[in-house]
């Protein structure tokens, strides 16, 4: 019987992580690589990919990286490929890379709505279905954790972020989890999701700066936004051995948003 402490070790495993230089993709890379797990991290700016790639060696975490724009169908089969290549296999896939869009429904951008399904749920997609058929099928090993939101579980509150794409995109990444989860779970492939609350990141300075910290914290039990830690235990519990028994979940980490 394995201690809990080699349950959760990720030595030997590689990690594949989209949306990895910064925000939650980048928190989790550091989740990960702390573990032991080889790490890929992808994102569309090879500048921001260097400065992660730098800020996890001064944690002692080595990772490559791939600038590969996660909304273009032949890119997404760039990515694929180049991190088999250099990983050799990918245990973990971690489909962080995403967008958002503000505006009202009634006047929201059709090449908006276009440009976050792309990436948000398309591109989701597309590379699970390549590092799954390529890697994780023949192998009969993987991890799949995708970045959902509490934005998919639910609508927004009167008066608040008018983002009907980005919660429609994640909605579909919940029911996306969930049944990939069953169709995939013959093949040893579990697939889970993370849905995060209000995290201060660049995608969501707008709305922080609009709306304010307290009035943020106003609909949250625990009073507090999500912080720089607050995804990497439940994203290494979904990645390691500790959660083999766990498939086709949604976890929100949200400080109590979604239980009231």
């Amino acid at each position: 019987m394995r201690t809990i402490q080699q349950l959760f070790d990720l030595k030997g495993k590689t990690a594949l992580i989209t949306g990895g230089s910064r925000g939650l993709g980048l928190q989790i890379a550091e989740a990960l690589g702390e573990q032991g797990a080889r790490l890929v991290l992808s994102a569309r700016k090879a500048d921001e990919l260097q400065a992660a790639q730098a800020h996890l060696k001064g944690l002692g975490i080595e990772a490559d990286w791939i600038a590969a724009d996660g909304s273009q169908e032949s890119e997404i089969a760039r990515l694929a490929d180049a991190a088999i290549a250099k990983l050799g296999h990918v245990d973990i896939l971690v489909n962080n890379a995403g967008a958002t869009w503000g505006a009202p429904a009634e006047d929201h951008p059709v090449e908006a709505w276009d440009k976050v399904m792309n990436l948000n749920i398309r591109g989701l997609f597309l590379l699970s279905q390549r590092i799954g058929k390529l890697s994780m099928i023949p192998r009969r090993y993987g991890r799949i954790i995708n970045v959902a939101s509490i934005a998919g579980l639910a609508g927004n509150p009167p008066g608040s972020m008018e983002t009907i794409a980005y919660n429609t995109s994640k909605g579909a990444v919940v029911n996306f989890t969930r049944t990939l989860a069953a169709e995939w779970g013959e093949h040893n492939i579990t697939v889970n999701a993370l849905a995060p609350g209000f995290f201060p990141s660049k995608m969501t300075k707008g709305s922080l700066e609009r709306m304010g910290v307290e009035a943020m914290c106003a609909g949250v039990p625990l009073h507090r936004l999500g912080d720089d830690e607050d995804l990497k235990g439940a994203a290494l519990l979904f990645a390691s051995d500790a959660g083999k028994h766990i498939t086709g979940q949604i976890l929100a980490v949200d400080g109590g948003v979604s239980a009231v």
